[in-house]
């Protein structure tokens, strides 16, 4: 079995959400730990294996998995089915340049937005968000979603970005519906309000 290890209310929540659009949720072992925030609150947990303390990490025959595009790209390899095309497949490269496009590019683009982090090496490097924007907007006017007419694990990395930084959400009517549509899917609000429960929970064990 995989050992899934999670911090509530965090970038693995989108993991949560995944297993719950694959329906494997009685072939992953979930571990809750704790994560230093953003805020200032959580720390890092002994009981983490991940080697910067981070969420998500996936432990499967004694092997680690982390970062959130290969933890997808992980899982829907090994639980093939709906959230990405067949392994080998031209549509799953697209998916695959989703995923570490989000991990390499997008969310580094979107914190410097939101923390005012400006130079010129990182515009060079990454682009900034106008270029991101049109990257999403060429996508979903071919769509309805970023591979085509099916909703994929590319969707929903992609898109939790602007859920979790909604300032940074572009003024863009099919961007914004298309994040609506992501944020309306059922495995997503289900997720949110499992992890509010166990974000309590641990928050109470961890003050004990």
């Amino acid at each position: 079995m995989i050992t899934f290890f999670h911090a509530p209310m965090s970038r693995s929540t989108a993991i949560v959400t995944l297993i719950k659009e694959m329906g494997i949720e009685d072939q992953i072992d979930m571990r809750l730990v704790d994560i230093s925030r953003i805020d200032g609150t959580g720390q890092r947990d002994p009981a983490n294996p991940h080697p910067e303390g981070k969420a998500p990490a996936l432990l499967h025959d004694g092997r680690m998995i982390t970062e959130r595009g290969a933890v997808m790209l992980y899982l829907t390899a090994v639980f093939p089915g709906d959230m990405a095309p067949a392994v080998g497949t031209a549509a799953w490269g697209e998916m695959v340049s989703w995923l570490t496009w989000y991990q390499g590019v997008m969310e580094p683009v979107l914190i410097f937005q939101t923390t005012g982090l400006a130079h010129d090496w990182l515009t060079r490097t990454f682009r900034g968000p106008v270029e991101v924007a049109a990257r999403i907007r060429a996508a979903l006017e071919r769509g309805p979603y970023l591979l085509g007419d099916s909703y994929s694990a590319a969707d929903l990395l992609i898109h939790s970005a602007y859920a979790f930084f909604p300032k940074a959400m572009p003024d863009d009517d099919l961007i914004r519906d298309w994040v609506a549509r992501c944020q309306a899917r059922p495995a997503v609000q289900a997720a949110k309000v499992e992890d509010l429960a166990r974000l309590a929970a641990l928050r109470q064990l961890v003050a004990a």
